[in-house]
């Protein structure tokens, strides 16, 4: 059975579940799952995540979109109202800032559009918000999809992240591999676990986990 512990977040009310095993991504096979279940969909943890993100942001980085991944619309709503209070901290201290998500096609891999959409993309700085970042598959694909509709992305934020940059662009994320301690993925067919013949445990992906 996978092991399970917590860990807080260095001056901050925020917690990392997490899971000690074998487990199965889309992508790789890595020995903790990440589980930021409540992160997304607690209102009260979402603030606090919003809140230690927008930190990397607040005084630098002029944000006119928030592209959400992996179901983090409640973080990113939360975020939009911590950039846009009336602060002298904030550059963007009442400036409108849009949340949005967006629609998948070709199986779930490309990122679309619609024409109603258009004006929060096109000519906007956008920032991706992703639940994790870890081989940076999703972010490039959240990038190109802005770059496509003419937007310009201005950072790439996440709650745990592997990677401190997608395509030149800085990842900042609450949690690293370093909270760890002895974080590893592989990928598929370079599997040590699946090597020694260890089962399993369950897949993973941005929605959750499925044991087998």
């Amino acid at each position: 059975m996978a092991e399970e512990y917590n860990i807080r977040a260095e001056n901050s009310d925020v917690i990392l579940h997490v899971k000690k095993g074998h487990f199965a991504t889309m992508h790789s096979h890595t020995n903790y799952f990440v589980d930021v279940t409540t992160q997304k969909m607690n209102l009260a943890e979402a603030k606090a995540v919003a809140k230690e993100l927008a930190e990397s942001y607040r005084a630098q980085t002029i944000i006119d979109s928030i592209l959400c991944i992996d179901g983090m619309e409640v973080v990113g709503t939360c975020m939009a109202s911590e950039l846009t209070q009336d602060h002298y901290l904030n550059i963007n201290a009442k400036h409108p800032i849009y949340v949005m998500s967006p629609e998948y096609i070709s199986g779930g891999h490309q990122m679309m559009f619609r024409d109603n959409h258009l004006p929060m993309l096109s000519g906007k700085n956008v920032l991706v918000l992703a639940a994790s970042v870890t081989t940076g598959k999703s972010a490039l694909a959240a990038m190109d999809a802005v770059a496509y509709y003419g937007g310009k992305v201005v950072g790439v934020a996440a709650i745990f992240a592997t990677v401190g940059e997608c395509d030149s662009t800085p990842v900042r994320s609450i949690f690293d591999p370093n909270d760890l301690g002895d974080y590893c993925s592989f990928k598929p067919n370079r599997c040590p676990f699946c090597e020694e013949g260890k089962k399993i445990e369950a897949l993973v992906n941005s929605y959750g986990y499925s044991a087998l």
